[in-house]
């Protein structure tokens, strides 16, 4: 997992201006390998879909993922053919390389991709991009998951992609429906922040990409779509989901341990410049009060189970104190991810000794209940206890919120999506492209000999210079990184 820092916070969303002709708003990219047979009548009946429907200037982008029969024969006629086509070369397989490959590159300030094969209905493209247009949202995705979506394939993919959605559910917390729909949209300057956390290149990419995106608090609209299955796809059902798994985990992994700066992606609230700097007002109370009663519920249930089960062993105070050190131990843990927002181990002994002393005031409070029971009571019931013990651990919970925000947690920032800052203002960039030096040499097709390519490349911070113009009908693109899974086709 990727633990450089990014470009910068997300800008606040705007609307984007009327493009000047020839200017092209959406960049749709369409990444194959060996499609020879496919690819002409996709990208033609794609081309005159956008023609006909979509109000802005686009242009259509085929990335070749290293095909071996003459899908770069295929693609290179349809750039020569139709002007708002143009064609990729990569010398490496993955879809997730190819992606971020041409988006690092595109001009365009909306960025999209499809599959091929063209099982979603083109007529949830305008939809798809819509929000981004308007800056509502920051990405799109198709949805075969959603309720009023409509989808005609066999029950082995329904049942692959069901799970896989379920088990990110599960793992990673996602609240998005579908995760592997080949039908998805990106603003070019949120992908700039974004795709250099991306690690995949292959199909767990746009994953990835998703689950990031979720937690640095971007927004992700959803577009239901009318999907059919594609007879001639394959798909490699145990290597396919034994690598996404394996995402899974290290995604998951870096997300437990903080290694990722998503809290330095927040992006300004509103579009109204006066919610982007509140001086005085204490932000992120409402946001933090609702994550503190969950975790408390969840403690309080937690707490209850454990006291329950002790009791059968020994008296109802060692019970009590044994059943509220361990449930004080996990609240602190959890409230201190979930509620306050502190990642990585840093202070994480400090915050749980500090817990522990919040965790006293509440053995105090629960423990004098008792006490208090017992005097007036010589026997009483399991379940008095228990209400009493509720008592307590709510006038306790008030109390512990308290100490945790003024006192073991004071440095926490939940305002930092606020006051997050935009993104400098860049100079206008020349958008031609050098003419070579001396010791280059311009080849045929742009293209360059293998032994000129690099083993391995790692995209640095700031991604290449998004201005730069397409100079010939077919780009020769350098490979991201050579250790990739090879993959054919996967429709999922």
């Amino acid at each position: 997992m990727r633990t450089d820092s990014s470009p910068g916070s997300l800008p606040a969303r705007e609307h984007l201006p009327a493009a000047g002709a020839g200017t092209p708003v959406l960049d749709v990219v369409v990444p194959v390998y060996n499609e020879e047979k496919d690819l002409g009548p996709c990208v033609r009946r794609l081309h005159e879909h956008l023609t006909r429907t979509f109000p802005y200037a686009f242009r259509i982008t085929v990335a070749d993922n290293a095909s071996t029969d003459g899908t770069p024969r295929v693609a290179a006629g349809l750039a020569a053919d139709l002007g708002t086509v143009r064609s990729v070369r990569l010398e490496q397989k993955g879809r997730g390389r190819a992606l971020r490959t041409v988006w690092s590159a595109s001009d365009a300030p909306v960025l999209a991709y499809m599959d091929v094969d063209l099982s979603t209905d083109l007529n949830a493209l305008l939809p798809l991009v819509a929000p981004l247009i308007s800056g509502h949202s920051d990405l799109a995705i198709g949805s075969r998951l959603a309720r009023s979506a409509r989808v005609v394939r066999g029950a082995k993919r329904e049942f692959v992609s069901r799970t896989y959605n379920l088990i990110l559910r599960g793992s990673l917390q996602a609240r998005f429906s579908d995760a592997q729909c080949g039908f998805k949209a990106i603003r070019r300057d949120v992908a700039q922040v974004l795709l250099p956390l991306v690690e995949d290149t292959g199909w767990f990419f746009d994953t990835e990409m998703l689950v990031l995106a979720e937690r640095a608090g971007c927004r992700i609209h959803e577009v239901p779509v009318d999907w059919v299955d594609d007879p001639d796809s394959t798909v490699h059902i145990v290597r396919t989901a034994t690598e996404d798994l394996k995402g899974v985990w290290r995604v998951g992994k870096a997300l437990a341990t903080g290694s990722l700066p998503l809290d330095r992606l927040g992006r300004p609230f509103g579009d109204d410049p006066r919610d982007r700097d509140l001086s005085g007002v204490p932000q992120g109370l409402a946001r933090q009060l609702v994550g503190f009663c969950v975790v408390g519920a969840l403690s309080t249930l937690f707490y209850l189970l454990l006291y329950s089960g002790f009791r059968h062993f020994t008296g109802s105070q060692l019970a009590n104190a044994l059943a509220l050190l361990v449930s004080a131990v996990a609240n602190t843990a959890a409230n201190r991810r979930l509620t306050f927002g502190v990642r990585g181990r840093g202070g994480a002994v400090r915050h749980q000794a500090q817990g522990l002393v919040v965790f006293g005031i509440g053995l105090a409070l629960t423990s004098g209940s008792l006490a208090a029971l017992g005097a007036a009571s010589a026997d009483p019931d399991h379940s008095t206890e228990l209400a009493v013990l509720i008592a307590a651990n709510l006038a306790a919970t008030v109390l512990r919120f308290l100490l945790f925000r003024a006192w073991v947690f004071p440095d926490a920032e939940p305002t930092a999506p606020a006051r997050a800052s935009r993104l400098p203002e860049q100079a206008p960039r020349e958008s031609r492209l050098p003419e070579p030096g001396p010791q280059e040499s311009r080849l045929p097709e742009s293209r360059l000999p293998e032994s000129q390519l690099p083993e391995a490349h790692r995209p640095e911070p700031h991604l290449p210079d998004p201005c730069r113009a397409w100079s010939d009908a077919t780009v020769r693109l350098q490979p991201v990184r050579h250790a990739d899974t090879d993959h054919s086709r996967d429709a999922r």
